[in-house]
Formats: C-alpha cells, structure tokens, sequence
C-alpha cells in the first residue's frame, strides 16, 4: 500500500509539472503574439502619420511606383498563403518569425527611437528563442545551418531611391513583417492548443 502511495504521489507531481510547464509555455506564446501585435499597430500608424504628411502628388507619386514586394525580407523563405500557413508545423513558424525578426535588427534602427522600435524587436526576439527551445524539447535544432546571415544595415538606404521612396520602402516593408510575424504566431498559438478551427 505504501509503494502504491509513494508511486501516486509521483505521478500527481508529474502531472502538475507537466501542466505548469504547459501553463508558462502558453503565458510565453500569448506575451509573444500581444508584442507582435503592438508593433504591427505601431507600424500602421507609422506608415499612416507618414503618408498624412505628404502632398497630394507625392501620394500619387508613390502608390505608383512602389513595389510592396521588394523588402530586405523577401528572402526568407516563409509561407505564401493562409493554406501554406495553416500546413505548417509550430516549429516552422516560429523559425520563419524569428528570421523576420531578426532581419529587422539594423534597418529598424533607421526608423529612429521615439518607440523603442528596436529594443521591443529584441526582446521578442528573444521571446521566440524561447518557444523555440520549449518546442524542441531537448531535440537537435535542425534549423540552425539554414541560419540567415546578419542584414546589411544599409539595405534600405542603398537602393538608389529617393529620400520619400526609402522612407516610405522602409515603413511599407516594416508593417508588411510585422503583419505576417502576428499571424504567423497567432496561427502557432492556436495550433498548440489542440484547436482545429485556426482559421486566418
């Protein structure tokens, strides 16, 4: 009776480590998406103020000629729909956010620091390393040969633009990452919870 006692214990430990560690791996993803979320919306003020700013012709000017499409970012490989999305793993995700991020390491620094645009990045940065250790568990991080190299802090300034074209590039590109790292995380969030509705 008493080893069956003594093996009871252990399992009801367990089972309330088990659903600790569960609970502060979920605190980590919801910290980590209300983070995302703030600089996305602050980029879309961002970019909204900046456009407020202009003349009606530089408006015209740069809804015509600007690429949506050309950011620092456009070579990491990420998923390019919300079926590609939903497909994929818990994993790839956070890999896939952790490189959006980490690619805005130097160019955010170019946005200037009224909103600590920067020092936020970081600390989601590391927020996602995190995750993704809970998710390896132990395991061999397989992703890390495929590690991107460092941006060039330039990137944005090099482009042969105008001042007003880098300028808006810039602000686009942010609030473009920053969209796609919410839903990323968000669609990662979700599919831990076992839910089978993660609808975008």
């Amino acid at each position: 009776y008493f080893y069956r006692l003594v093996l009871l214990s252990v399992v009801v430990a367990s089972v309330f480590v088990s659903q600790g560690s569960t609970s502060e791996n979920q605190r980590l993803f919801n910290n980590a998406v209300i983070r995302v979320q703030h600089l996305h919306q602050l980029a879309a003020k961002m970019i909204s103020d900046f456009e407020e700013s202009l003349l009606p012709e530089e408006r015209r000017q740069l809804s015509k000629i600007f690429p949506l499409s050309f950011c620092n970012s456009d070579s990491i490989e990420a998923p390019t729909g919300k079926d590609e999305t939903q497909k994929s793993s818990v994993l790839k995700l956070l890999h896939i956010s952790y490189r959006l991020i980490e690619s805005w390491e130097y160019p955010s620094r170019i946005l200037g620091n009224p909103n600590q645009i920067t020092e936020k990045l970081a600390d989601l940065k590391v927020g996602i390393s995190v995750l993704i250790k809970g998710c390896l568990d132990g395991q061999p991080n397989m992703d890390d040969n495929e590690s991107l190299p460092l941006p060039f802090e330039d990137f944005y300034q090099t482009l042969g633009d105008s001042s007003l074209r880098k300028s808006f590039r810039l602000l686009a590109c942010f609030k473009k990452d920053m969209h796609k790292v919410e839903t990323y995380l968000r669609v990662a969030n979700c599919r831990r919870s076992l839910d089978s509705n993660c609808t975008l």
